[in-house]
């Protein structure tokens, strides 16, 4: 999945210990410029990933393409929004298989895309018989199914 939106907070990392050796997380939040913004966080997993936010800048426009994951325990539902990558927004055209919400100048209306001319496909036939069975003489339910 992809969002679209500012920047607004780095999170501070948080180091630990496991079986499998040490683990760091951290996590950032992004505001949506939605006609009602919402405001969400996001979580990193790993070096690597908190590497992304060393390139960015707070109040900037950015994309984030995250992988939501929900998880149960006692009974309560948590959902978390894994960050796999965050780049800066440039506005510019998608690059092939990568694809990234477009906006339009302050001011300026988007422009619709043309729609490709492609024949529409005919419906499948009806069944040819009654649109329903018929029930019994004897029964008293006057429902159709």
């Amino acid at each position: 999945m992809e969002l679209t939106g500012r920047l607004i907070k780095i999170l501070p990392e948080v180091r630990g210990e496991s079986q499998r050796g040490p683990w760091v997380r951290g996590g950032f939040v992004v505001e949506t410029d939605d006609t009602y913004p919402r405001q969400v966080a996001f979580t990193l997993f790993g070096e690597d990933r908190l590497a992304m936010l060393q390139t960015l800048v707070l109040n900037a426009p950015v994309v984030v393409t995250f992988s939501p994951e929900s998880r149960e325990y006692q009974e309560r539902w948590y959902t978390d929004l894994r960050c796999i990558r965050v780049v800066p927004f440039t506005g510019a055209a998608p690059v092939a298989g990568q694809p990234m919400a477009a906006a339009a100048p302050a001011g300026q209306p988007m422009a619709a895309a043309p729609m490709a001319s492609q024949p529409m496909a005919a419906a499948p036939a009806a069944p040819a018989g009654p649109a329903f069975a018929s029930q019994p003489a004897g029964s008293d339910d006057d429902l159709p199914f």
